[in-house]
């Protein structure tokens, strides 16, 4: 399922690169190459939220211990898209812009081209910062994972250890309880030799009794 998340990251990555460009070149363009570029940047917004809302699935099916780390970049990501979308909606207030450059001439435009390479510059800092942002809580969470993994195999180990330790506790008894059947049966064996050997001493005693009685008469 990650390698899907990653497969759209790398598609967003591409659009929003793209869309970034588009809404820079919309304050520069009027008329019809303008309304063009508005309505394909408008597309294009909608194909990326759309590409958000399978990102969103795709995170629900990631295991819940590697969730928190796509959740974030997920986060960082609708953060750009709602900041385009700020972007685009300034730059067509843009159309206005015309009418006022032709009344008060170059100054105008001037001023206008500073204020949007000003708001474009700010823009890239903003967006540099907001990634910075995601990355550094990218590598604490993955921290996190890393701590909770090492807790979770030492939980292992120490359970492993456990079981070895009721085994040999569990070998241990067993070599005596085979100690102590081993003793009863040599005791039994024993028992049953002397029942024998007395049995045979008294078949040996009534025998001898009959025939001296038999020999007296």
């Amino acid at each position: 399922m990650s390698s899907d998340f990653e497969a759209y990251e790398l598609d967003f990555g591409t659009i929003t690169a793209e869309l970034t460009n588009k809404i820079g070149r919309i304050p520069k363009l009027s008329g019809e190459d303008k309304t063009q570029l508005v309505l394909n940047v408008d597309k294009q917004l909608e194909e990326v939220r759309e590409l958000l809302e399978q990102m969103d699935l795709e995170v629900r099916e990631i295991p819940i211990q590697s969730r928190a780390m796509f959740n974030s970049r997920l986060k960082s990501y609708k953060q750009e898209i709602e900041k385009l979308e700020k972007d685009f909606k300034r730059s067509r207030i843009a159309y206005s812009d015309e009418v006022r450059n032709e009344l008060l001439g170059d100054d105008a435009s001037t001023s206008e081209n500073q204020r949007a390479h000003l708001l474009d510059n700010t823009e890239k800092l903003e967006r540099s910062s907001r990634r910075l942002e995601a990355g550094y809580q990218i590598a604490v969470e993955t921290e996190q994972v890393g701590q909770e993994i090492l807790s979770n195999l030492n939980s292992d180990r120490e359970k492993i250890q456990r079981a070895r330790e009721r085994l040999r506790e569990t070998d241990a008894n067993l070599g005596k309880s085979s100690r102590i059947l081993t003793g009863m049966l040599r005791r039994i064996i024993q028992n049953r030799a002397l029942v024998f050997i007395l049995g045979a001493i008294i078949l040996l005693t009534i025998i001898l009794a009959i025939y001296f009685n038999l020999r007296g008469h």
